[in-house]
């Protein structure tokens, strides 16, 4: 049993024992600076004029897809997975379509049954929480029901339209590919953006390179969804007070697995999701952007607006 399975079981354990505590937790919960009702967090901080800025960011007329192609065998945390057919409905048996139509019509439907949670993919704020509590002193058992979330759903994410930025940690630590569990905290943070010539804004996507998904999802599949190198809890502090809409990686967590030493694991998406609004892309290809030496780019990302999902599989454009 690899350590992404073994600490399923355990949030699984702990899960039972915060159902118990989390309306106590509820009763000292601080709201969002954005409102008492608001359900969207950091991505208020998209106005007109940062939109406009971010534009500007355009020189060349280079576009990146940042979101890596989602194959139905790749791995994923565990027990998300994909599967899907190619169908041609009302077409058995030599059916042929030519009455219904008026010509000799032939098509292909696609059927998917999936976890939105797979491969590229951005975590909505009714993703993760602690004791039963999630973004803005929502309790789990009020708005997580089995047809959809009430509240803090994935479609009702606006454009996430900004500046960009990416930092390469793994050429700040000499690596094209960082190491599973190699964690990253503010000190290599700021190390790496100030060679790279990288500054933060409020408003930001911020992205980090570790060359994990390169380097290790085709080679090495098993030991990709593993483990990973990533953001330390400190680490994830640091960016959270920086004031980004999003934080994002080319891991499929975007913390380091297993954790640093004396961290909590996973704890970087309570700090961003529920603590602060703060939008969490995963499996990010980033790879171009570190081979080419692109720090700074305009982020665009409408992701699809299905009511009350989780999470959502994307493919944002980076374009400078």
């Amino acid at each position: 049993m690899n350590y992404v399975m073994k600490t399923l079981a355990s949030a699984l354990v702990a899960g039972c024992f915060a159902l118990a505590s989390g309306a106590a937790r509820a009763d000292n919960c601080t709201h969002s600076k954005y409102g008492a009702n608001d359900e969207i967090g950091a991505a208020n901080l998209i106005t007109p004029a940062s939109v406009l800025a971010a534009s500007k960011l355009i020189k060349k007329g280079e576009t990146h897809p940042l979101g890596i192609v989602v194959d139905p065998n790749m791995p994923a945390f565990p027990p998300r997975k994909m599967m899907m057919q190619v169908v041609q409905p009302n077409q058995q048996w030599g059916r042929k379509m030519d009455k219904d139509f008026g010509w000799d019509i032939v098509y292909n439907d696609d059927v998917t049954q999936l976890w939105w949670g797979t491969g590229p993919q951005i975590d909505g704020l009714g993703h993760l929480g602690e004791a039963q509590e999630f973004y803005n002193c929502n309790n789990g058992q009020d708005f997580a029901a089995l047809t959809g979330l009430k509240k803090l759903g994935i479609h009702g994410i606006p454009p996430l339209v900004a500046r960009g930025v990416m930092v390469d940690m793994a050429k700040h630590f000499g690596v094209e590919t960082m190491s599973a569990g190699q964690g990253i905290g503010s000190a290599d943070i700021k190390a790496a953006a100030k060679a790279q010539g990288v500054t933060f804004q409020k408003g930001d996507i911020i992205l980090l390179h570790t060359g994990w998904t390169d380097g290790k999802l085709e080679s090495d599949p098993q030991a990709w969804v593993s483990g990973e190198p990533g953001l330390s809890n400190e680490g994830a502090a640091y960016l959270a007070s920086l004031d980004p809409v999003a934080v994002g990686a080319d891991t499929w967590g975007v913390e380091a697995v297993p954790p640093v030493k004396g961290d909590k694991v996973f704890y970087g998406h309570v700090t961003f999701l529920k603590e602060n609004g703060i939008y969490i892309l995963e499996t990010m290809n980033t790879g171009r952007l570190a081979k080419e030496g692109v720090n700074e780019f305009m982020f665009v990302l409408g992701q699809a607006r299905l009511k009350g999902a989780v999470q959502m599989i994307i493919n944002p454009v980076a374009m400078w």
